[in-house]
């Protein structure tokens, strides 16, 4: 069994995952993170929906945008209710392909909602339905053999397992997203902690 002696992977890791996202950042698409925030400050209430870690994502995301006095909900949760017509449904799916997703996708779509993805594959079936699309490049589980040709040839697979690079990277970006609405809606600290959970 190996052991950690400088632990150089954990930190080679990071280094890797931090330099990822700063090449996001500069290659993002502003038109459609201009659409997303349009979207959002117009509608009625916004439903995240994601699978596994995706999902788990989703669900900070959600709470962010609730302490900022947005009707947010998590699909699939309880008390969570029906879609309108004037909702957005906010998919995230590195691969744009995760079959409960993109269901839930079309569902939207039917109902008349605003549909957008957060996914690292634009030309998917998420993307390609979506009324827009936020590309987060990144690692998905599907792409396990070529990401960054294999981190540039370091052949360091092993430091980004999975769908770990979109996830993170999509994480950031939505903070940095709600960032944005902070500015937008100049919501206070006061008024993010006044909404903030109470009984925990």
């Amino acid at each position: 069994m190996n052991t950690c002696n400088e632990c150089e992977h954990l930190t080679l890791s990071m280094e890797l995952m931090a330099d990822h996202i700063k090449d996001i950042a500069q290659r993002l698409d502003k038109e459609s993170i201009k659409k997303t925030i349009e979207y959002i400050m117009n509608a009625d209430s916004i439903f995240i929906t994601g699978a596994g870690r995706s999902g788990l994502v989703g669900k900070a995301f959600a709470m962010r945008l609730m302490h900022l006095g947005f009707k947010s909900f998590v699909v699939g949760e309880s008390t969570t209710p029906a879609v309108h017509k004037n909702d957005v449904v906010i998919a995230i799916s590195g691969s744009g392909e995760t079959r409960s997703v993109s269901d839930l996708g079309r569902i939207a779509k039917d109902i008349g909602a605003t549909l957008i993805t957060v996914t690292s594959n634009k030309d998917s079936t998420l993307g390609h339905i979506s009324d827009t699309t936020l590309e987060i490049h990144g690692r998905s589980k599907e792409d396990a053999g070529g990401y960054l040709e294999r981190h540039m040839r370091g052949e360091y697979s092993h430091l980004t397992p999975l769908g770990t690079s979109f996830e993170i990277s999509s994480l950031v970006f939505l903070d940095a997203l709600v960032a944005e609405l902070i500015f937008i809606t100049g919501a206070s600290e006061a008024d993010l902690k006044s909404r903030h959970a109470k009984l925990e």
